[in-house]
Order: structure tokens, then sequence, then C-alpha cells
């Protein structure tokens, strides 16, 4: 289905709202995807240990700007939310030049760019600003007046939750974080496919095999809040997909799970070979997006993402070029389809037991043998027969179907197929975890 109208029209709605670890920019944002999918909004209270960590207070920002000795302002927050390093502390003071540099943050290879910065867990202040603002309104004999109207209280994290029930209590992962302001492709990109994801999951409910975690948390903090308080629900995912920078115009790519055996690197990249797409492999490393908290030792979630123009590797990432030029909707609609080709595989991926395991199965006591003989599958020179008898011989409760398909070299859509017409026949069990 083509999402680009609606996928357009939410990425204009949330861009512009002022989010970080916590907040009304979250919770208006987590609002804003209610109109696509039932979520939940749950709030963890502020001083909460999760972990090793404790959730910070919540920051409120009204206003900011820097004025010169004239009073002009020349930096200002309503213009661009950008322009304050997020948990800012208050302030309002006139500094000369020399004090106040120090907090002035910009990039002079991207002269036009306004760097986004963050102060989650240390006291300061800062602002952002392009190298061209720095150079045509900062001298260095001048005095400037500063403010920041902020303000830290006892508040909550918010985290919104959608749980999507299939037939098996066996649950995947789709995660993706919520804390970025103005930032397109980092992670606005993420947030929308995922929620669109999860409204095509909701329709096709009725035929999912498993069922389906769904979480939009601030980056780090929130999902280690997450895990802290369902880790149960956590430690019985399956596998997972971190949803983050797939709304770029550069290539494809995907950052693989921290067990690079694990099939779900294989079936994303089937998916890309599927669709003749070039992709980059890029291997897991402890620098990255919340994976990092889900492939811990306690949980070891084997999460991989699909990105396109993957963070790194683009050269407006974390500045407010990374904006609604850079990313559109057709190009997110490029990576939702890819992301429900490979989760479609996952859904299909069962491990089923033999209910007949002591020798061979007589199919056609079961209606299951071939009148005539020499009816093969497309693409493959097995038969009909021998397919279904070779997934009963690797059907032990151990072994995926996905598994079978590479073995038998055909796809997993056939396996499936087949392995359906033996559950049926009540043959094969599905083996639940």
């Amino acid at each position: 289905m083509n999402n680009t109208s609606q996928i357009d029209n939410y990425l204009k709605k949330i861009f512009p709202i002022t989010r970080s670890l916590t907040g009304k920019g979250n919770r208006e944002t987590l609002k804003i995807l209610q109109e696509i999918i039932p979520l939940s909004i749950i709030e963890y209270p502020t001083g909460q240990a999760v972990y090793d960590w404790i959730i910070p207070k919540e920051w409120k920002i009204k206003d900011a700007w820097i004025k010169d000795s004239s009073g002009k302002k020349i930096i200002d927050f309503k213009n661009s939310n950008l322009h304050v390093v997020s948990y800012s502390i208050p302030i309002h003071q006139t500094l000369s030049f020399a004090e106040l540099e120090p907090h002035l943050h910009y990039r002079e290879d991207i002269p036009d760019a306004i760097p986004y910065r963050t102060s989650y867990y240390k006291d300061n202040w800062g602002f952002c600003l392009s190298f061209k603002q720095f150079k045509s309104f900062f001298d260095s004999d001048d005095n400037y007046e500063v403010m920041i109207d902020s303000d830290f209280i006892e508040g909550s994290l918010s985290i919104g939750e959608l749980v999507i029930e299939g037939k098996s209590k066996t649950e995947y992962l789709l995660s993706t974080y919520i804390c970025h302001p103005s930032l397109a492709n980092d992670n606005l990109s993420g947030i929308v496919t995922t929620a669109f994801i999860a409204k095509e999951l909701l329709s096709i409910q009725d035929q999912l095999e498993y069922s389906y975690r769904i979480v939009f948390a601030p980056e780090t903090i929130g999902s280690i809040a997450y895990c802290a308080n369902n880790e149960l629900h956590m430690k019985r995912i399956k596998a997972g997909l971190v949803l983050t920078t797939c709304g770029g115009p550069g290539s494809f790519g995907y950052k693989q799970s921290w067990d690079i055996n694990h099939e779900i690197n294989a079936m994303i990249e089937d998916v890309f070979n599927d669709n003749q797409i070039n992709y980059k492999a890029y291997p897991f490393d402890i620098r990255g997006s919340d994976e990092r908290q889900y492939s811990s030792p306690g949980f070891r979630i084997n999460c991989v993402t699909l990105t396109k123009s993957k963070y790194y590797e683009y050269p407006f990432y974390h500045t407010s070029l990374d904006n609604l030029d850079f990313v559109t909707a057709s190009q997110i609609q490029e990576s939702l389809d890819l992301y429900l080709q490979l989760i479609g595989k996952m859904d299909k991926n069962l491990v089923y037991q033999n209910s007949v395991p002591n020798c061979e199965v007589m199919l056609s006591k079961h209606g299951l043998y071939p009148e005539t003989g020499g009816a093969f599958k497309p693409d493959s020179n097995l038969s009909v027969s021998d397919i279904l008898l070779w997934i009963l011989f690797y059907c032990d409760g151990k072994m995926s179907l996905y598994e079978i398909s590479k073995r038998l070299k055909i796809s997993l859509d056939v396996v499936f197929k087949e392995a359906k017409k033996l559950e049926r026949k009540q043959i094969l069990v599905v083996k639940r975890d």
C-alpha cells in the first residue's frame, strides 16, 4: 500500500516539535501517533532507578535567545529549536564574547547548518548556530545578553507502547527513538516508519503467526527504562528491529545484529537481493542506537537496522540540514516496503515438530501425494511430494522454516505454504516457546 500522502502529512506535523529525553514535546508526538495506531502512553517517574541509571528530571524550555549590545536578537530559539543545547540549565546574564564563546557550537565545514547538541547528564548550557551566523553576528569586543528560560521538574519520561498479538505469544520487537527535535532522518523517519508498519500489522493481525511489541522511547535512557520495567517480556523477545535513519536520499544498508550468524541478518540480505538493491552491511558495534541496550548480556536480543542514509554516514547528520528537503515521504515509503517484506519473512519463520516422527509419513493416506507424478515447484528441481518429505524430515522441533528453505534452496514462502498443509493435517505442530 502506498502511504506517501499520509507519511508526508505526519512528517510536516511532527517535525517542528521540540523533543528531548522528557517533556511535553514527547507526549505531543506520541499523541499525534495515536491518530495512526492505538498507542498506549506510559509514564515512568523521574528519579526512578533503572539498572545503573536514574531517570533524569523533566526538562521544560520556554524561550531562549542571545542579544547583541544594541538589544537586537541575533540567535532565537523560536526560529529553530536546535539553537539551544538540549537540557540546558537556565541563565540570564550579560557576558563578554570571551565568556560566551565556549558555549557556542557551530560547524565550520557546513557553514549553513545549525548543529544538534545535548548536555543530558551534566549541568551546562549552550547555543547552537551556523558558522555563517557566528561570523556575521559576533565580535570579540562586544558584550551579549544571554537568556535561557528553562526549568527542571519532577515529572516523568514518556514512552509509547503497542503490543499486537498474533497466534503465538512469542514476540518480535520494533523499537524507535523519539528524543530528537527537528531532525528528519535521525529520527523522524524511524518514528513515522514504525507507526505505519504497526498500522499495516494491525490490518493483518488475524494472519500474524507471531506477536509484535512496538516501542517509541527516548534513546538510551528510554530503552533502558523500558527494559527495567518490562524485564520478563523483554527477555522472551525472539529478535528485533531498531528503526532509525531510513528516509534519506542515499544508499541502503543495514546494521548487523550482535550475532552475525543469526537468521535475521540473512533475512534482511534476502530482502535486498530479492529487490535487486545494492546495500552495505555495517558490522555490529557498541556505538549506535538502542540495539546496544537490547543486545546487552542480560537480554541478548538480536536486532538489525535497515537504513537509507545511515547515521554517521551522511554530512548533514545531527544538523539543521537534516530536514524535510533531505527526507521525503517517497524515500520513507521505499524503506517501509522493505521493512514489511522483512517482517513477512520473520513472521513465516516458524519452528515445527513432526507429530509422526517414527519413519516416513504415508502422504497418500493424508491426501498429500499427487495423483500424477512430475509436479515440480517453480524454480526448483524438487517435486511437491519431495518438498513435503524434506519438510517432515527436518521438522524436529529445532530447525526453523527459514533454515529449511536455505537447505532446500527454495523460497521461504513455498516452505511455509507446504508446512501449513501439513499443519492442517495435524502432521506438523507449531512449537511454541
